[in-house]
């Protein structure tokens, strides 16, 4: 049903395309930046990754600093800490080069350096009272979408859970999507952020708040994932990692402006207790939620079928949905994702607190089908031991 009314903007400039990294420096003269941070992680920077960022800074003039100190699933403090010393070095303007992590830290930093306070001041929806500092992102995985997304997670290093800046505030100014920064990413990290953008397409395209301009997004980003993700993990070339930056941007479009569902909830439980890949964190618990949800949206899980490339023509829309999720579990298999159970962090024990935490996030009213601790504790056990009913 297409609703009577509803908004959407992408408000972040994106310029997508092989080599368009080199466009750092012009982008960041035309923000009028004056010193830049730029946040990126040490294996980024080993990789080479930042070079055509500093000669096109340098070429312009405007000179820039890095910070480097944060983790996987950034830390409240370690937010902090890069913002006082972005404050003490005077900078003005923000460049993220990596994956969710980096764009993450970099958005709180931003974010800090015009309202001020603690980043865990601003985790919650619509808090900000001006826009944050600007921001060019340029993401090197193809997973999160954070360079259109107007939201940053934070983990709460005392609660162990992950919060969110939500906020239209948060959306960076340019994207500079570039498909060959790809090429030569591990396998292993290219088929976790690949179903994470899969995740986030799956999941903006079935969820309650999702809309025509959404779904448009989502079914494309499902197209092209499922289509060029084998092939980018185990023998990637310029199209399949074309494919994949294309999707994940997508993906990020689609459900950055409608929202993500139970396996996020999830996910981020996961996350907040064990420190675990956030990626790997969707894709063990995709199929299983997945499967769970089909009842509530049968007709839109059967899409997804189809944007996945199944032949559904003779099949009902129950047969096409639950043939879609033995697809995606199929391609979680085929690019190494591991099972649940053989994850060496999880501890069943944990399940009840994963699932409560699960409950408590913002996004649990987004799922398709209505959702409680108890459904979530369930859905824990299930996915612990196979998705199948």
């Amino acid at each position: 049903m297409i609703p009577n009314k509803y908004e959407f903007s992408v408000p972040t400039k994106i310029i997508f395309g092989s080599g368009v990294i080199k466009e750092a420096g012009s982008k960041a003269k035309e923000l009028n930046a004056k010193k830049i941070l730029i946040v990126a992680g040490e294996n980024v920077r080993k990789a080479g990754l930042t070079k055509d960022v500093e000669t096109s800074l340098t070429a312009v003039g405007i000179p820039y600093v890095y910070f480097s100190e944060f983790v996987p699933n950034p830390r409240d403090y370690t937010c902090n800490k890069g913002y006082e010393f972005a404050k003490k070095e005077k900078v003005d303007t923000v460049i993220a080069v990596g994956g969710g992590s980096a764009m993450d830290t970099a958005k709180a930093i931003a974010t800090l350096l015009t309202n001020g306070g603690d980043v865990l001041d601003w985790c919650g929806a619509d808090l900000l009272k001006t826009d944050m500092a600007p921001l060019i992102a340029i993401p090197t995985t193809a997973g999160t979408g954070s360079e259109v997304t107007p939201f940053a997670v934070v983990t709460d290093s005392k609660t162990q859970t992950k919060l969110n800046i939500l906020d239209m505030r948060v959306t960076p100014k340019y994207a500079l999507v570039d498909p060959h920064v790809l090429l030569n990413l591990p396998p292993h990290i290219m088929a976790a952020t690949g179903i994470d953008a899969m995740t986030h397409a799956v999941e903006a395209y079935t969820c309650t708040v999702a809309n025509p301009h959404t779904d448009v997004y989502a079914l494309y980003a499902i197209r092209l994932i499922s289509s060029n993700l084998r092939q980018a993990v185990n023998n990637p070339d310029l199209e399949s990692c074309t494919g994949m930056m294309l999707g994940s941007n997508t993906a990020g479009i689609a459900f950055g402006f409608a929202d993500v569902a139970a396996v996020h909830c999830m996910a981020e439980a996961l996350g907040g207790m064990y420190d675990m890949a956030h990626g790997v964190a969707n894709a063990v618990l995709l199929p299983t939620v997945s499967n769970w949800n089909i009842p509530a949206n049968t007709k839109k899980y059967a899409d997804v079928a189809v944007a996945l490339g199944l032949d559904t023509s003779r099949m009902s829309d129950n047969e096409a949905a639950h043939a879609g999720v033995a697809e995606l579990e199929k391609l979680c298999r085929d690019v190494g994702i591991p099972k649940l159970k053989d994850l060496p962090a999880i501890n069943t024990a944990d399940f009840p607190a994963l699932a409560a935490a699960a409950a408590e996030n913002v996004s649990v009213n987004s799922n398709p089908r209505k959702v409680s601790a108890d459904d979530f504790l369930k859905l824990f056990k299930k996915a612990y031991e196979g998705y199948d009913d």
